[in-house]
C-alpha cells in the first residue's frame, strides 16, 4: 500500500480475486490510518485498497488459534495474538500468507508463507 516493492504489480499478477485479508489485518490497517498524520488521505487509500479485496472472517479460525496458542506456549514459543489470529486464518482457509515479517509466523504449524518484498 505504501507503493513499495511493486506490490500492486504482484497483486495484479496473483489476481485480485485471489487476494484476501484477515479481519485482524483490516483492524491493524484502520489503526494505522487513525494513528497517521494524514488520516483523510490514508483512509482514502485504505478504502480503495479494500474495495477489491475480500475480508476473511476469523470465526472459523478460532479452534486452530486456540490449539496453536496452547502448543506454542507449551513449547516455549510465543506469537503475538493478532499475528497468531492472522496466521490461523491463513491455515484454516488453506491460504498462503504474504508478509515481510516471516519470523512472526514461522512457528505456526502448517503455515505457508511468501514474502513479496524479496
Amino acid at each position: 500500500m505504501k507503493g513499495l516493492y511493486n506490490l500492486d504489480e504482484k497483486i495484479k499478477k496473483a489476481g485480485i480475486e485471489n487476494c484476501y485479508i484477515s479481519e485482524i489485518t483490516l483492524a491493524e490497517l484502520k489503526f494505522g490510518v487513525e494513528n497517521s498524520e494524514q488520516k483523510k488521505k490514508n483512509k482514502e487509500v485504505l478504502d480503495n485498497f479494500i474495495n477489491g479485496i475480500k475480508i476473511v472472517p476469523i470465526y472459523n479460525s478460532l479452534d486452530f488459534y486456540a490449539i496453536e496458542k496452547a502448543r506454542l506456549r507449551k513449547n516455549g514459543n510465543t506469537v503475538d495474538d493478532f499475528d497468531l489470529l492472522i496466521g490461523a486464518s491463513a491455515v484454516s482457509n488453506n491460504m498462503t500468507l504474504v508478509t515481510n515479517n516471516i519470523k512472526h509466523f514461522k512457528n505456526i504449524k502448517n503455515i505457508e508463507i511468501q514474502d513479496w518484498t524479496q
